[in-house]
């Protein structure tokens, strides 16, 4: 299918890797010229080339930092002449307990997974709406409906997120004017987080990293985590000329993990 999105520009969030690469490449094979982000810098040149390789008539730029950087977020949305799609995406925070986090942590974890994606939605929405385009997509975490408790850090500050866009996203100078703002709520997916988040418990129970993985890939029903491909391509679909009628929906990808009727 044609999204219908060939030649527009997409800026995509922490996008060098995992779930934020995954939703670069489906966009790239739509044709879709991109601005590229991620800390590391060297990973981020290294992904860039190959998503130029993959789809050698869209253009794809890039810029390092953290997208909590006021002169990051800047750079990234001058890099792109006009923001037709938004993607939003942060690495979450730590797994802890709530009793050992500092104010700073909070800062910090508020500051990448709520402030920035609001910020960047401030600075785009409008001129979106002026053009009569635009396609905004917070990559959150299946833990906005069903909280994990090591996990308190990213339940409040993605929470926090998802109660801003659905009251902006109904708006009728947004979404009267073609412009939808989503969630995607992903469950496990295959990516460096997830071994990030399991090793802790692998350590505490004596067990392999694998053995964890198993048990928890046995707990949903599909039987496997998500890949970081079938995210981006529901991500490419929520960004498509397909999906104007869609707004200010939370779409839960986790393999049917999440066990309630609503």
């Amino acid at each position: 299918m044609d999204f219908g999105i060939a030649g527009r520009w997409a800026v995509v969030c922490a996008s060098s890797q995992g779930l934020g690469r995954g939703c670069a490449e489906a966009l790239a094979a739509q044709g879709v010229n991109l601005v590229v982000n991620a800390r590391d810098e060297a990973r981020l040149a290294a992904t860039a080339q190959e998503l130029r390789e993959a789809a050698p008539g869209i253009e794809v730029r890039e810029v390092a930092g953290d997208v909590s950087q006021p002169d990051v977020r800047e750079r990234l949305l001058g890099a792109a002449p006009a923001v037709d799609i938004l993607v939003n995406n942060a690495g979450g925070p730590p797994t802890g307990d709530f009793r050992e986090w500092d104010e700073a942590e909070w800062t910090d974890a508020l500051g990448r997974n709520m402030l920035a994606p609001i910020e960047l939605i401030k600075a785009t929405a409008d001129g979106m709406a002026d053009r009569g385009f635009g396609r905004i997509v917070n990559i959150t975490s299946s833990a906005v409906k069903a909280p994990i408790a090591a996990l308190g850090l990213s339940n409040g500050a993605r929470s926090g997120l998802t109660g801003f866009v659905a009251g902006i996203a109904r708006q009728p100078q947004l979404a009267g004017r073609n412009v939808t703002i989503n969630n995607l709520l992903p469950g496990r997916f295959d990516t460096a987080r997830i071994a990030a988040t399991l090793e802790p418990e692998a350590e505490a129970s004596g067990r392999s990293l694998e053995e964890v993985r198993a048990e928890y890939a046995a707990g949903i029903p599909a039987g496997r985590f998500g890949t970081p491909e079938e995210f981006g391509a529901a991500c490419a679909f929520l960004c498509s000329g397909q999906a104007g009628y869609i707004t200010g929906q939370n779409l839960l990808i986790d393999g049917g993990a999440y066990p309630g009727t609503f």
